[in-house]
């Protein structure tokens, strides 16, 4: 199967540290792809890379094949690659519902013009997305007054509103209680399979609940790749992860 969306000898400097190094990576439609590794691996900047907040110092990336290394944050978000943060990024004044709503309209034909009746239609289906990740109840609720955990909600609910086909995660479980976190799994399950998702994630539990595929960096390089249980009895990602505890 042809990749979606590729690194392909990526390399990231600052300076002189090398955050990111001659990465080949691949995400594949429809894949369910987690990215680990001890903190200092690179998977932020992985993730800024794809994203296009990140510039890379060296290599190529591509979406369908098409070279997009160039293309900024902006423009990449109108081809299908959405994404979230670390902290979620919603609007205080704004409700749950609205903020989604809003991620939406801004993916529709008509988003330069007001139309109520087809926001309230944008709604009726935003509304079922905060019933995905178990957030219904609080939709009409000011989201500047949920809880962290109920924030990262709202805002994956805002990204899938745009209908990606690409779907990056910034370590979506961090802040969720355990409740937050299988409905958040059931949601991500129920994404549709020409969405491909891609998260970096410190939860092990979470990334084995929901990923087929696991990538571990360490030290900004690729050392393994493969399913769950590959990476599980892989002692090179023991080794790395050993490491840098001893140290």
């Amino acid at each position: 199967m042809s990749a979606l969306l590729a690194l392909h000898g990526v390399t990231r400097r600052y300076g002189g540290l090398v955050a990111v190094d001659r990465l080949d990576l691949t995400v594949e439609p429809g894949a369910r792809h987690a990215v680990i590794g001890p903190n200092g691996a690179g998977k932020s900047t992985v993730l800024g890379l794809l994203a296009g907040t990140v510039a890379p110092s060296a290599g190529r990336i591509t979406l369908d094949r098409r070279d997009i290394t160039g293309t900024g944050p902006a423009r990449r978000s109108r081809l299908g690659i959405a994404r979230t943060f670390q902290q979620p990024a919603v609007l205080d004044s704004l409700s749950a519902l609205d903020n989604v709503t809003l991620a939406a309209w801004r993916h529709t034909e008509l988003r330069g013009l007001w139309r109520p009746r087809r926001y309230r239609e944008l709604g009726r289906r935003c509304h079922d997305l905060l019933d995905r990740v178990g957030l219904a109840q609080l939709a009409a609720h000011p989201a500047g007054r949920l809880s962290h955990g109920q924030q990262r909600l709202v805002e994956i609910a805002a990204a899938l509103a745009a209908r990606p086909r690409v779907l990056l995660l910034d370590e979506p479980a961090a802040g969720l209680t355990e409740a937050e976190g299988d409905r958040l799994v059931a949601a991500l399950r129920q994404v549709s399979a020409e969405v491909a998702v891609l998260l970096i994630e410190h939860d092990l539990a979470f990334v084995n609940a929901l990923a087929d595929r696991i990538t571990v960096l360490h030290e900004g390089r690729a050392i393994a790749d493969g399913t769950p249980e590959q990476i599980g009895a892989d002692p090179a990602v023991r080794e790395a992860y050993l490491d840098v505890r001893s140290g």
